[in-house]
């Protein structure tokens, strides 16, 4: 929305541009790497909040595999088997957190406040 009211979209209007070409060459550009940013720094919460889902049993089903049911059967063996727990759990945290740096790369790449401070 903030994109919208820039002036140079004001002058591009001026000069006669059509609607699809301000929106492509123009608009675009200048939103795709906070989109980009934004989905990569949710990534992290929508996989946990699966695991929670699926770990309480209200998420995938258990043909499907998800992480909330590796977890589960881990917990379920846990007394005879904790390596299933600890491993699925591991791989949890690890992707999670490869999510979370891989968003805060790409904010600190291209977001133009950070560039200009360094």
């Amino acid at each position: 929305m903030t994109v919208k009211e820039r002036a140079f979209l004001e002058a591009e209007r001026a000069l006669g541009a059509s609607g699809p070409r301000i929106l492509l060459f123009h608009v675009l550009p200048n939103i795709i790497g906070p989109i980009v940013v934004l989905a990569s720094m949710n990534i992290p919460v929508v996989i946990t909040l699966e695991a929670g889902l699926s770990f309480l049993g209200v998420g995938i089903r258990p043909p499907l595999a998800s992480w909330g049911g590796l977890l589960h059967d881990g917990y379920t063996y846990l007394d005879q088997s904790p390596w299933l727990a600890i491993f699925s759990g591991l791989a949890l945290v690890f992707a999670t957190l490869g999510f979370t740096l891989l968003g805060e790369a790409l904010r600190d790449v291209i977001d133009p406040k950070l560039r200009q401070s360094r």
